[in-house]
């Protein structure tokens, strides 16, 4: 007579199978390369996103940096934090003057936008920054401030081996996530500012 297996005994023996199927895949996985990776789409987080890694890099005293794009004239938390207490493992640079729609000047916001990515392209280009966050450069991109072509080269022919860059924004080019290693995009399902509530501390800045 076989003795019955209960539930405990049934749920180690699938995740038994489950880490088994696991380790031979892993078994397989040994290379490493500096990632393009793309956080877009209309829901929020993607910025987040790109601010998490940054720190995780801080954490394995792994040398970074960002270029905002946009958000520059804006008081951010992740700046405030990076600024005051990493400045020497993280380089933060606020080039934007906020959205097109504030500034209400094209040639301002190109402007803008160029300097910014002059900035991105010397921080990529210096092979000991391990990860360089490009935060809502797809906004510049989708308005044509930047030429999403010249982006595109640069990544793929200049860009160091070992270098990750993470670009956020809605709208990404469809020549960007060709390119990406890792695209990821933010589903909006709700968002509180559709029933009357603002932007607040700690949620969106």
């Amino acid at each position: 007579m076989t003795t019955p297996v209960n539930d405990a005994e049934r749920h180690a023996q699938k995740m038994a199978k489950k880490k088994a199927a696991r380790d031979k895949i892993m078994a397989t996985k040994e290379g490493e390369k500096g990632l393009i990776i793309v956080h877009t789409g209309a829901g929020k987080g993607k910025s987040s996103s790109g601010f998490g890694m940054i720190l995780r890099c801080i954490a394995h005293e792994m040398p970074s940096a960002v270029v905002q794009f946009i958000k520059g004239a804006w008081s951010t938390g992740e700046r405030t934090l990076i600024e005051a207490n990493f400045g020497h493992l993280c380089q933060f640079y606020a080039m934007g003057e906020g959205f097109t729609w504030e500034t209400q000047d094209k040639t301002r916001d190109i402007a803008a936008a160029r300097k910014g990515w002059e900035k991105a392209k010397e921080l990529i280009r210096d092979e000991r920054n391990r990860m360089v966050l490009l935060d809502e450069i797809n906004i510049a991109l989708r308005y044509d401030y930047l030429d999403v072509a010249e982006v595109v080269a640069f990544l793929k022919d200049e860009k160091p081996a070992m270098t990750h860059v993470v670009l956020t924004g809605r709208n990404a080019k469809e020549e960007l996530i060709e390119i990406a290693d890792l695209v990821t995009e933010m589903t909006l399902i709700k968002h509180p500012f559709r029933s009357g509530i603002k932007g607040q501390k700690g949620v969106e800045f």
